[in-house]
């Protein structure tokens, strides 16, 4: 499927302008070496230099944000995990999900993000959330979360120590919990996205799965992305 500009435009600026001011942040910088067992060259963080980006108009055909939410059947009073959640693009939806009795933990490495989070919520009046700054090597989350899913929509190919961090959320889901990748198919070369943004179904399993947790099935509905599904194993 043909891409629109704003796709190409947002991506090639996010490259261009905002990785080298992370990259300098960050000691494993993304021309760097990947951590060992990654075989790929890890992607640069989007900057909140580009947040509005996140929001732009074209992202709800592009990326069907309420029908991923609803096809994952969150159940009501669950506790869910938004990683690298940004602005809260998907934070106010799993939100609305999981209801009054539920909560979402969004977490974001760059406190500016976190901050709009916050705004967006404010602006919504959800409460049932709390927001997180984490780091590159500590996701946050303590190891009796229990939460029933982590979601990361284009986050995964950003995570500069991915084994590490998703030890980390294998230990906060509860048994049975699953955790929900979101990103643009690698198997297809007519999208206009750079390389590093793409990730296919089978280089995420090989990642993963090693991790300890078992892959469950892939959605397709989306336009342009892949939804990939694994869980923590029951025992």
């Amino acid at each position: 499927m043909k891409r629109t500009g704003p796709l190409l435009t947002g991506i090639s600026l996010c490259l261009a302008l905002f990785a080298p001011s992370l990259a300098q942040q960050d000691p494993l910088r993304p021309d760097a070496s990947p951590p060992a067992g990654t075989p790929r060259q890890i992607a640069p963080v989007m900057s909140f230099l580009g947040a509005d980006w996140l929001i732009r108009p074209e992202r709800e055909q592009e990326e069907k944000p309420d029908l991923v939410v609803e096809a994952l059947r969150i159940p009501r009073g669950a506790t869910v995990i938004d990683l690298g959640a940004g602005v809260g693009y998907f934070t106010w939806r799993l939100a609305n999900q999981v209801g009054p009795e539920g909560r979402v933990i969004a977490t974001d490495v760059q406190p500016e993000m976190l901050a709009m989070l916050r705004r967006n919520m404010r602006a919504r009046g959800i409460r049932n959330f709390e927001s997180v700054l984490v780091t590159q090597t500590d996701a946050g989350l303590p190891a009796d979360t229990g939460a029933e899913l982590a979601l990361l929509v284009d986050v995964y190919h950003e995570l500069s120590h991915p084994a590490l961090t998703m030890r980390q959320v294998l230990r906060a889901l509860k048994p049975g919990g699953r955790v929900v990748l979101v990103e643009y198919r690698q198997e297809d070369p007519s999208l206009p996205i750079h390389p590093l943004h793409k990730m296919s179904v089978e280089g995420a399993r090989e990642e993963i799965e090693p991790v300890g947790f078992e892959f469950v099935e892939v959605l397709d509905f989306l336009p342009s992305q892949h939804i990939i599904v694994f869980r923590r194993p029951a025992q």
